[in-house]
């Protein structure tokens, strides 16, 4: 079965991820084969428009598939990671940027890598299924795929606290976050892919738009202000302990899972990328962290602990949030000098190195 269904119908480049039993977890080739088939419709006058899904009902994407990463990481090779992560940041970057609407349909989860080809997109779907987080910080790492760039536009602080904690989006969340646009039911989908295959205008896309389920972040916004505004995430913690509240609590719950040096550096870069412009330079500010992730951060224990023994017991490097210094997230965010992100290089064929 092919991972990845690339084809043309009608005024419509259509892109299908294809790996339903794996939650249409990414591959690098998936990545290569979907940026390929971006450049070549680009100009394309036959064409007017992008559609993106998935095959399944339980995920658009959940992320990218990173077993190949642990098995090279553990070997201490960290070349194969970081080429995939440059490969796949290049993509992004060319889904923000792309000339035609580049349309998403995001049922059920899409996490991580799966966020990266969706939601950067001109007009993205959203249905009652819709699961949407950034749980990057779980296994070590931080929110990338300019995931950091969407938070930080995010009201307020919620960003801080979605990307800390990895909090699901549902419908309603992820379009008041800004990681959607439209919530249009889901039996109406095949219909309107059809229809914008037909005539290549995405304006039936708000005639079809309904209003979403409410959600809950727009009910804490007063409570991510006021907990997730401190100079470190130590901060954020020591505030949350100090509030008997049941948010609080579920909170400090939810960032006890996850990695403490990630997500005190999550912390740092969304904070430094909502004073930058554009998506290039979040993605050049994360891939600082990505690029060191396997050989100085908590990645490839992660990865073990969560999906190759399963044993939900990671050996983290630092005990709590509290006990991280400021000198190790600086050193996980220093500019990579000749190794730092080259969005306009081409993709980097499979089995060579940069």
């Amino acid at each position: 079965m092919t991972d990845l269904l690339i084809r043309r119908e009608g005024r419509a480049g259509r892109i299908t991820l294809n790996r339903p039993k794996a939650l249409n977890a990414l591959t690098y080739q998936m990545c290569l084969d979907i940026e390929a088939a971006l450049d070549a419709w680009r100009n394309d006058e036959a064409l007017d428009l992008v559609v993106i899904d998935a095959e399944g009902d339980k995920a658009f994407s959940s992320g990218g598939d990173i077993a190949e990463m642990y098995r090279s990481g553990t070997a201490g090779d960290y070349a194969y990671g970081r080429r995939f992560w440059a490969d796949e940041y290049r993509l992004n970057a060319k889904i923000a940027e792309y000339p035609k609407p580049y349309v998403a349909f995001m049922q059920g989860f899409t996490m991580g890598g799966g966020v990266g080809v969706s939601c950067h997109g001109s007009h993205r779907i959203v249905g009652d299924t819709s699961q949407i987080a950034m749980p990057e910080c779980g296994i070590g790492l931080i929110p990338d795929v300019g995931g950091s760039y969407l938070l930080s536009r995010a009201p307020g602080r919620l960003g801080e606290y979605v990307g800390t904690t990895g909090f699901r989006m549902g419908p309603g969340d992820a379009i008041h976050i800004g990681f959607a646009d439209t919530y249009i039911p889901e039996d109406a989908w095949p219909g309107l892919i059809r229809d914008l295959e037909l005539t290549g205008n995405a304006d039936v896309l708000a005639e079809a738009a309904c209003s979403a389920p409410p959600g809950v972040l727009d009910t804490r916004e007063g409570f991510t202000d006021r907990h997730f505004r401190g100079a470190a995430i130590g901060d954020v913690v020591r505030a949350l302990e100090l509030d008997d509240s049941d948010t609080a609590n579920d909170a400090l719950k939810l960032l006890s899972r996850q990695s403490p040096l990630a997500i005190a550096c999550a912390y740092e870069v969304i904070g430094r990328v909502r004073g930058l412009i554009g998506i290039r330079s979040a993605l050049e500010m994360e891939y600082r962290y990505t690029y060191r992730a396997m050989e100085h951060g908590d990645f490839i224990e992660g990865i073990r602990a969560a999906i190759i023994d399963k044993d939900r017991t990671p050996a983290w490097r630092h005990a709590t949030a509290t006990t991280v210094p400021a000198t190790d997230v600086t050193r996980m965010l220093m500019p990579l000098g000749a190794d730092k992100l080259r969005l306009e290089e081409p993709a980097t064929p499979m089995g060579e190195t940069k």
